[in-house]
């Protein structure tokens, strides 16, 4: 694969910047045995209460970065799926395709990571997170373990609790304007924020981002459509209702989006 001096400078640099990582070397947060609270009975039709069972797991405490996903270029030389067709989805004030965009160039061709080495990688599509785990020894959670994740035992609405309002939300998450849905940077971020920057907003379980920054893929098809993949979590352009833990949503598994990442699992 020919690279361009400049990107090949950038990814250079990218990989330079922190250690090589392996399996044992990401900051997997040990997640207990424990009954799910899942599901919201105030949100949408699909999100059904219930209980269910959940065996103990592991989960990234962080959504993985642009450093590490370099380095696992760097590493493998893997082209995604999102790089295949040539563009991939980019939010303004709607969803449009940019000719360009890429995990290297979020919003298209004028676009790079330039300052974004610990932000969440993006326009990466489920079969690139999915390329990406195995490669460490790791998988995708499915949507019960990340919603138990990010709920904790409590069976919280969000991952800090089960409150959300105007002022407290730009300290809590990486989201957008209250109302829906438009980028905001109250928070200090117009789109995707360094990993871990939102410690007020952990999960009872210590994870970080569980909701805002990025949405995450998950290993679950989505109910009535078998061929999407449901994400979870919400992103940076979202309002409170997405970013409840019980919401959940479905994409093509071979699409990418620049308010789309991913965490892996391990048993």
């Amino acid at each position: 694969m020919r690279l361009s001096l400049k990107f090949a400078a950038s990814l250079l640099a990218l990989v330079a910047a922190g250690p090589a990582q392996a399996a044992q070397g990401f900051d997997l947060v040990d997640i207990p045995a424990g009954t799910a609270q899942l599901g919201d009975a105030q949100g949408d039709a699909n999100e059904i209460v219930r209980s269910v069972p959940v065996p103990s797991f592991r989960l990234m405490r962080t959504e993985v970065t642009n450093r590490q996903f370099a380095q696992f270029f760097a590493a493998t030389g893997y082209r995604t799926t999102v790089e295949q067709p040539g563009n991939a989805h980019v939010w303004w004030t709607r969803w449009t395709r940019e000719a360009g965009a890429s995990w290297r160039r979020p919003q298209g061709a004028g676009s790079s990571l330039d300052g974004l080495a610990d932000h969440p990688v993006v326009q990466v599509s489920a079969r690139d997170a999915e390329a990406f785990c195995r490669h460490y020894g790791m998988r995708l959670p499915s949507e019960d373990e990340w919603e138990y994740a990010a709920r904790g035992a409590q069976g919280f609405r969000y991952p800090w609790g089960n409150s959300l309002n105007a002022t407290s939300l730009p300290g809590l998450a990486n989201a957008g304007t209250y109302a829906c849905c438009a980028a905001s940077d109250a928070d200090g971020y117009l789109r995707t924020a360094p990993v871990g920057s939102f410690l007020r907003g952990r999960s009872p379980f210590g994870l970080d981002d569980m909701a805002g920054n990025v949405w995450e893929w998950t290993s679950s098809p989505f109910p009535g459509s078998p061929g999407e993949r449901v994400i979870r979590g919400g992103g940076w352009g979202n309002n409170p209702y997405c970013l409840r833990a019980a919401y959940r949503h479905g994409n093509p598994p071979d699409i990418g989006l620049d308010m789309v990442g991913f965490r892996c699992a391990a048993d």
